[in-house]
This record gives structure tokens, sequence and C-alpha cells, in this order.
């Protein structure tokens, strides 16, 4: 199964500003999940990129990625 994209995030594979092709992609897909699913987000992730920003989800992944280190 293909990687999503936080996990691609996360893992370093990917910038954060891919995140709007991924969004793009999903657009123009016929993908029967939410946004959120697809780009492999929880809900509170969600809801900061939804309510806050781009650089909040972004702020919030990174510290994430430095916690697991």
């Amino acid at each position: 199964m293909e990687k999503k994209f936080k996990e691609r995030y996360m893992d370093g594979e990917i910038t954060f500003e891919e995140i709007d092709d991924y969004v793009d992609t999903w657009n123009n897909s016929d993908e029967p999940c939410s946004l959120r699913e697809y780009l492999g987000l929880n809900a509170e992730e969600e809801d900061v990129w939804i309510e806050d920003s781009d650089e909040a989800l972004q702020e919030l992944l990174d510290r994430q990625k430095r916690g697991s280190l």
C-alpha cells in the first residue's frame, strides 16, 4: 500500500510543501475517503490545519517528529 503524505513527510521523504500536490491529486480523483484520511492525518491534525494554517500543521508534525527521535 502506498504511503500517505504524513508518513512520507515524517520519514523525511518529502517536503511539507508537497501537501499541495496531495490535495490536488485527491481533488482530481475518485477516492472514496476523506482528504484527512487520504493525507494520513488524525482529527487533531486536521483541525489545526483547517482552523489555523499550513504552518501550524507543519509545526505540529515537526514537534511529533522530534518527539519520536
